[in-house]
């Protein structure tokens, strides 16, 4: 059985199963793991590996984390490892066309979405927060363009009322490494033929910013709802009270009558009712700066109307 030569590239845990899948598959030799430097986190600012690289010295893999891909240092050394294919799922750092051109079989990226639709660094939340009913996960060749490659497979998924980004992301993470498994063998035995994507259906996945989930009563409950989903847990959404900015965890549209928005229609163990542009924002989970995310029904003392 021939055995395919693989450099990995990833960093965030959407990216782990699909490295984890491959390590598994015998016809699959991972030569060397491409992640982004390890990163001062916490309050401590202790430098952490992502958990791509966790993974990959738990099976002991060779693990390259250089700041750019662009150094003609890094592509030589990946020449050297010749590898069939680089399978890139969430690297997070710009694939110049040198190392494009590495590999006989190019460069295949697990991408978050059903392409066209969601190109981008944050296809899975920008699902959510316009109120898409399906994404999905494509199997596509890369190219210079950001994610306009042809797409040799895809794997769709409903989104659910109940489905915040993170669970969203878990769910696609796993559908990725069934995906990408369904076609890899066949692609690089030359069976698999990339269709076109059609650039007029395309949109774009803005990156998240942390500024972007302040909730703005001026808009529908419906939307805000959305995007509290979509943003949970990262960049998360938040509102002003008494001089404090307050975290939401949870929150529902309530059908209401017109009031003025950011009216408080009611605040009780049920969720804080604020009315917003149509319709009003029922909120069940909260957070205050150094606290825990509670019900609601524990704050209420802090919610005076």
């Amino acid at each position: 059985m021939k055995t395919f030569n693989i450099i990995f590239a990833g960093t965030p845990n959407f990216a782990v199963p699909t490295l984890d899948a491959l390590i598994k598959d015998s016809s699959f030799e991972i030569s060397a793991v491409l992640t982004q430097p390890d990163r001062p986190k916490g309050r401590g600012q202790q430098f952490h590996p992502s958990p791509i690289k966790t993974l990959a010295q738990t099976h002991h893999l060779p693990v390259l984390q250089p700041y750019t891909l662009k150094d003609e240092a890094i592509q030589q050394t990946l020449r050297t490892l010749r590898p069939d294919v680089i399978i890139v799922v969430a690297y997070g750092l710009l694939l110049p066309q040198a190392v494009l051109d590495i590999p006989p079989y190019g460069c295949i990226n697990v991408h978050g979405s059903l392409l066209p639709r969601w190109r981008g660094a944050a296809p899975v939340q920008r699902a959510i927060e316009h109120g898409d009913k399906e994404t999905g996960i494509s199997i596509m060749q890369m190219e210079k363009g950001l994610d306009t490659g042809s797409v040799y497979h895809t794997k769709s998924c409903a989104i659910t009322e109940e489905m915040t980004g993170e669970i969203l992301m878990d769910k696609l993470a796993h559908l990725g490494a069934e995906a990408l498994l369904e076609v890899l063998k066949t692609i690089l035995n030359g069976q698999q033929q990339a269709i076109p994507q059609n650039n007029f259906e395309a949109s774009y996945a803005h990156k998240l910013e942390k500024n972007e989930g302040h909730l703005n009563w001026n808009e529908e409950a419906a939307t805000l709802a959305r995007r509290i989903r979509a943003f949970t847990p990262w960049p998360s959404c938040t509102f002003e009270h008494q001089g404090q900015r307050i975290k939401v965890g949870k929150a529902h549209v309530v059908l209401c009558d017109p009031h003025p928005p950011g009216t408080r229609l009611s605040c009780d163990k049920n969720g804080l009712v604020i009315a917003c542009q149509k319709d009003a924002l029922c909120i069940t989970e909260v957070q205050f700066p150094g606290k825990k995310m509670l019900p609601i029904s524990s704050m209420l003392a802090h919610f005076t109307l």
